[in-house]
């Protein structure tokens, strides 16, 4: 009997499934040609990942972000490559990373119709204990007629075109939202490209997972810490949902869209605004889970509904099962009612 290892001749690789789904759209192909820089962007940071420590790539630079994180070596080859691959796409006219204080304009030589917004290495404080790290990324269409500027990157997530995420963990795997629906794609090292593991992605109902940094409880609100009470000693006689935080919001927010659940960043005391940016961490993660079924909420508003007053506005985040979140706000409705 001869052993035949299985081998598809009919993948379905992520350049493909976006060239289709263009087709369907009767688009110009251009944000193809998006994706697929990001895609090779993507595939350069996790090899680089995998190798940093030989490398010498961890460790921290010497210098700090616009947000006050010290900058580690990672994040700096990795910004350089996302916005290096962007600009020669030809495809886009304004870059806002979480690394540069102001929005990158493209030259007008290699400018197209498209806004990126990014986290070029999300959860990189992780990168030297060898915990999942990953790139989150948005994109819009430019809304407006004149030259490209830096308010052309503040809209509402609600005009989002696509939005995704790499992570970079015991595999790498970019999770890709389009208005069509959600769709994972593995990255397979043996031929260089990101195949089609799961499509059209669905987060369950109601899980039995919450993710929250317990740190800060002394400064929670009210309504966060009656919520996680119900949850830790539930009065129904249901059991205690688990608890997981892994400090990443790329691996918190893919582990709750894989097992359901809820993920919590929300505002307390010591943060009233929240911690989380809206433009490149919580207006992608929202449009990713929304389109798969869940919610995204500040407690307040949609996320999604937000509109952006400035590229590094921080917001608070509630996202997940929509029965998780749907709990969660009418906790937060009881008291704001006291």
């Amino acid at each position: 009997m001869t052993d035949r290892s299985t081998f598809d001749t009919n993948v379905v690789t992520l350049t493909r499934f976006v060239v289709e789904e263009g087709r369907k759209a009767r688009g110009t192909g251009e944000l193809t040609q998006l994706l697929n820089a990001i895609c090779t962007a993507v595939k350069a940071i996790s090899t680089a990942v995998r190798k940093a420590g030989i490398a010498n790539l961890y460790g921290i630079s010497g210098s700090t972000n616009v947000t006050g994180d010290q900058v580690k070596k990672l994040d700096v080859l990795s910004n350089d490559m996302v916005i290096n691959m962007l600009k020669s796409s030809f495809t886009t006219c304004v870059i806002v990373s979480e690394e540069n204080k102001e929005a990158l304009i493209v030259e007008a030589d290699k400018q197209g119709k498209y806004i990126v917004c990014m986290d070029p290495l999300d959860g990189s404080s992780n990168i030297d204990c060898l915990v999942s790290i990953g790139t989150i990324f948005a994109i819009y269409r430019k809304a407006s007629t004149g030259a490209p500027s830096e308010k052309d990157a503040l809209q509402p997530g609600r005009n989002l075109v696509a939005a995704g995420y790499a992570l970079y963990g015991s595999a790498t795997m970019l999770v890709l939202a389009l208005e069509s629906g959600v769709n994972c794609f593995m990255l397979d090292p043996a031929i260089g490209e990101f195949i089609l593991v799961n499509n059209d992605v669905k987060i369950k109902k109601k899980g039995n997972i919450y993710s929250i940094n317990e740190g800060y409880a002394a400064y929670f609100d009210p309504a966060v810490t009656e919520y996680l009470k119900k949850k830790k000693f539930p009065q129904d006689g249901s059991s205690p949902y688990g608890s997981r935080y892994i400090g990443s919001m790329v691996a918190d927010v893919h582990r709750t869209l894989v097992y359901g659940g809820i993920f919590l960043y929300p505002a307390n005391s010591k943060s009233p605004k929240g911690k989380l940016r809206l433009l490149y961490e919580c207006n992608p993660m929202a449009f990713i889970i929304e389109k798969a079924g869940g919610l995204a909420t500040t407690g307040k508003e949609a996320v999604l509904d937000i509109m952006p007053e400035n590229i590094h506005q921080r917001v608070p985040v509630v996202l997940g099962s929509p029965d998780d979140v749907n709990e969660y706000l009418d906790l937060v409705k009881k008291h704001s009612t006291k």
